[in-house]
């Protein structure tokens, strides 16, 4: 049961409605998927105008924490959680498995992975894609962008940039790259992988992230830049990744020495 309102309190009502909703979730007495209470049973409970009700459930849809599906209601996000972890992730059995990194992790996590709106071209690379991979200017590279999904939710959007000089007429440059990823083919060419460097920033996303993830209001991304390097200490391969940040956990194991 939700509480009463605070007549004493200066906190605007519909901000103290949305409190006790958004606690209601917090506490997990509305667990994900639980439908919010309706309009109707708000206003009776309250005895405030709808658009009090109205305003108060935009606010805490605007936090990412509700959903309203269209003739059913509002209700509780569902956030089932990927834990990324960054020191296993890339390891090199799971390419010996045949698995790319989203398939091991998602798998791991008890989900079920699929990618899709997978696009191959050959491409000029931009001036901070040049430079992260050191080459010169006017130099080409394969470009393969693609959309990870999760149990049919899109989850997060992938880019990676591979110098033309090492992914033209490869298995890289085709919609299906293979058992094990790109990083698998380019240990078949002799790129044996040493390390990989990750900057990671959150943001709010922009309009056509919003379409691709279908995120909600109030729900930020991750932006994420990988550089692979082989053992020779050439960086070999630029990803490019936005992921919505309610959909994973990040999790890192740091040495102490």
């Amino acid at each position: 049961m939700l509480p009463a309102i605070d007549s004493a309190s200066d906190r605007p009502v519909f901000k103290q409605i949305a409190d006790h909703v958004r606690d209601a979730i917090n506490s997990g007495k509305l667990a994900p998927g639980d439908k919010v209470p309706s309009e109707a049973q708000l206003i009776e409970h309250y005895g405030v105008a709808r658009m009090t009700v109205r305003n108060a459930l935009q606010l805490v849809q605007s936090e990412g924490l509700t959903v309203a599906e269209h003739g059913r209601g509002v209700f509780v996000r569902r956030n089932p959680p990927v834990r990324r972890l960054a020191s296993d992730r890339f390891a090199r059995r799971h390419r010996e498995q045949g698995k790319a990194a989203f398939i091991a992790e998602t798998e791991g996590a008890g989900g079920k992975p699929a990618v899709d709106s997978i696009r191959v071209t050959e491409e000029d690379a931009s001036a901070d894609v040049q430079k992260r991979l050191g080459l010169q200017d006017d130099v080409r590279v394969v470009v393969r962008s693609r959309r990870y999904l999760i149990n049919g939710r899109p989850v997060e959007t992938a880019t990676s940039y591979v110098p033309a000089a090492i992914a033209r007429d490869t298995q890289i440059a085709q919609p299906d790259s293979g058992p094990g990823g790109i990083y698998a083919r380019l240990e078949e060419l002799g790129y044996r992988l040493d390390h990989f460097d990750e900057e990671i920033r959150s943001r709010m996303p922009l309009r056509d992230e919003i379409t691709a993830l279908k995120l909600p209001p109030g729900v930020p991304v991750f932006h994420l830049i990988r550089t692979a390097f082989a053992q020779d200490g050439r960086a070999v391969e630029v990803c490019d990744t936005v992921m919505s940040s309610d959909a994973y956990v990040l999790s890192y194991q740091l040495p102490a020495r």
